[in-house]
């Protein structure tokens, strides 16, 4: 039943984003949009830049590098005082690194991490559902996961040093009398007009509610995280080791060969308050799975380091047409999980950011070049490329996510029939994403 209405969901989502009324949400007015602040400030004293990436997180970094590869120059804005390369790790496949690999960096990340060749399900009595490598029946899939930390630092490595803006909070952005530029204002009193803004401010971003989305809606799953590190060299096989209950879920799988990121996560009514004490999360993690037969997960807890240990509550965005803004305003664009925030239950968020990041910089890079279309026909352009493809899958994301973690007998009992049967095929085939560019070319 679940599965149906998955099914039902995406089936209404494609037809929706191929009809009229995906244009027609995409070319909605956006200058009507409230202004943020209630005043003005005038433009003739702020300092005038091209292109102003706001955030230096994954999608922010990889914008900026693939702009520099059309001789673009552009300045990440960044509130805190380094690259937050707090966290573990995040999942890749195929499309992911099909976008690093456009960017130049693909291969010096696959050096530092383990293709995962496959994956093994099992229920929380240790019975094994199913297994199967993920290249059975497509060698093209690759999947890895890449600690969040050397990412960013290898992304930030390919920027000029000044590319980076650090401490500079964003505290106010309108747009300019007449609408040919942005004009941003920053928490230390600097002020910037800008060509163009491309804002990558994470989940709940500033510039988002300035444009009138809603707020992220908690999907109602709380995600415990972290990587175990093993000096001497970690002990596993490349593939996702993957354990179901009712309400809960845990795994494992090695990225690199000394660390292996793990992930428990939970049901809860609320996301509860906000918990950084890495001792009181590590007892947390560990109770839950305490009577489960996951010796490899809760030693993987007691072995990883403070500072990749996280808790973070879920969340999403779906971006119902007609209902839900288009992803720009004048000349601010939004990327990655300011638009479109997913559950990581399809391991897709940072791919679909990475697919984001090359969408839009090589739209905008013919815009500000060729002058053949406007700054706000590319935006157009990339709003209705990239909403057919992250509105489904957010809205699989999400389903999956409740199909996983239902507490429901009955329904587990459905689920684990349905990934006893889960083949690779329907598992990467959404990793199976071709740039519009690339098929174009091909042409």
């Amino acid at each position: 039943m679940i599965m149906a209405l998955i099914s039902s969901i995406l089936k209404h989502a494609k037809s929706l984003s191929s009809s009229n009324l995906s244009t027609n949400y995409l070319q909605r007015s956006v200058y009507l949009i409230p202004r943020v602040g209630g005043y003005r400030y005038m433009s003739s004293d702020a300092r005038k830049e091209n292109i102003v990436i706001v955030g230096a997180g994954i999608a922010g970094l990889a914008s900026a590098v693939s702009l520099q590869r059309f001789g673009i120059r552009s300045l990440v804005l960044e509130q805190a005082e380094s690259l937050r390369t707090e966290g573990s790790s995040i999942t890749l496949s195929k499309n992911g690194w099909k976008a690093l690999d456009a960017i130049g960096v693909g291969d010096q990340l696959r050096d530092k991490f383990l293709e995962i060749q496959g994956i093994e399900f099992k229920l929380d009595d240790g019975r094994v559902l199913n297994s199967f490598g993920f290249k059975d029946e497509d060698k093209s899939q690759e999947l890895r996961v890449v600690e969040r930390r050397v990412l960013l630092e290898t992304l930030a490595s390919k920027l000029p040093p000044d590319a980076i803006s650090f401490s500079s909070k964003l505290s106010k952005i309108e747009q300019s009398e007449n609408a040919s530029n942005t004009l941003l204002q920053l928490q230390d009193g600097t002020r910037l007009s800008a060509e163009v803004v491309i804002a990558c401010d994470g989940v709940w971003s500033p510039t988002a509610t300035w444009m009138g989305f809603r707020q992220p809606k908690y999907a109602g799953h709380i995600a415990f995280r972290g990587l175990g590190y093993f000096p001497e060299g970690q002990p596993y096989e490349p593939k996702v080791h993957y354990t179901y209950g009712r309400g809960l879920r845990a795994g494992f799988v090695p990225a690199s060969k000394t660390k292996v990121y793990w992930f428990v996560i939970r049901n809860s009514s609320s996301p509860g308050p906000r918990i950084t004490d890495p001792s009181i999360l590590r007892q947390e993690a560990k109770e839950l799975i305490r009577d489960w037969p996951v010796a490899d997960v809760l030693n993987l807890i007691n072995l990883t380091a403070d500072d990749t240990l996280t808790k973070n509550p879920l969340y999403d965005r779906w971006l119902w047409p007609l209902i839900s803004p288009p992803p720009f305003c004048g000349k601010t664009v939004l990327l990655g999980d300011a638009w479109h925030p997913m559950t990581p239950n399809i391991g897709q968020g940072a791919c679909c950011a990475l697919e984001d990041s090359i969408v839009l910089t090589e739209k905008l890079a013919e815009a500000m070049k060729s002058k053949h279309i406007s700054v706000e026909d590319a935006f157009k352009a990339y709003g209705s490329e990239r909403w057919s493809r992250v509105f489904p899958l957010t809205v699989m994301a999400n389903r999956v996510g409740a199909l996983l973690q239902s507490e429901n007998k009955l329904i587990c009992s459905v689920r684990n029939i349905l990934m006893s049967k889960l083949n690779p095929r329907t598992m990467t085939r959404h990793a199976n994403y071709e740039f519009e560019q690339s098929k174009r070319d091909r042409r």
